[in-house]
């Protein structure tokens, strides 16, 4: 019975439709079928996740079908020792690359903080269009462009890296 309210809800509220991406705790998938005691999500592996809807109204839902846009956040770290000029330019060469592509809506890019090896750039863009491989061909592109435009300014990007200095002992006198 509380199935059937559940479905009764689901089809009143409309929370989620046919063709909707949902994830729920650690499932996710594609809504393939709204039944009256289940609904049934197609996973991004491929397996079929049969949910009871009592279940599904009882978790924290999120949507991802009804995004009118997706946000993407880009963070870059460029090396201490990039000349100044360069690291003032990196803002307007992030901007750049967000902006040749369509359906791409810039926001920001920004010097962020001065990071524990590198400098630290944030950059925000949106992307209108909901579908991921949309949203995953823009931020292919992007990041494919940064990085032919800071090898061409032989800019380097930088990873988490300590270095350890060996200092002799000293000798007895």
């Amino acid at each position: 019975l509380g199935d059937l309210l559940a479905s009764l809800s689901i089809a009143l509220d409309k929370p989620f439709r046919v063709g909707d991406f949902l994830v729920l705790g650690e499932e996710k998938g594609t809504v393939e079928q709204i039944g009256i005691k289940s609904t049934r999500l197609r996973s991004t592996t491929g397996e079929q996740i049969v949910m009871a809807n009592g279940e599904l109204l009882k978790s924290r839902l999120r949507n991802y079908g009804l995004l009118p846009e997706r946000r993407a956040e880009l963070a870059l770290r460029i090396a201490y020792e990039t000349p100044r000029k360069q690291v003032a330019e990196i803002p307007a060469i992030i901007e750049a690359a967000i902006r040749a592509q369509p359906k791409v809506r810039f926001e920001r890019a920004h010097l962020a903080r001065l990071g524990d090896y590198a400098f630290i750039y944030e950059a925000v863009y949106h992307v209108h269009d909901r579908d991921l491989a949309v949203f995953m061909d823009a931020q292919q592109q992007i990041l494919l462009r940064l990085l032919e435009e800071l090898a061409l300014r032989d800019i380097g990007i930088v990873y988490p890296t300590s270095r350890a200095v060996s200092a002799s002992p000293p000798k007895a006198g």
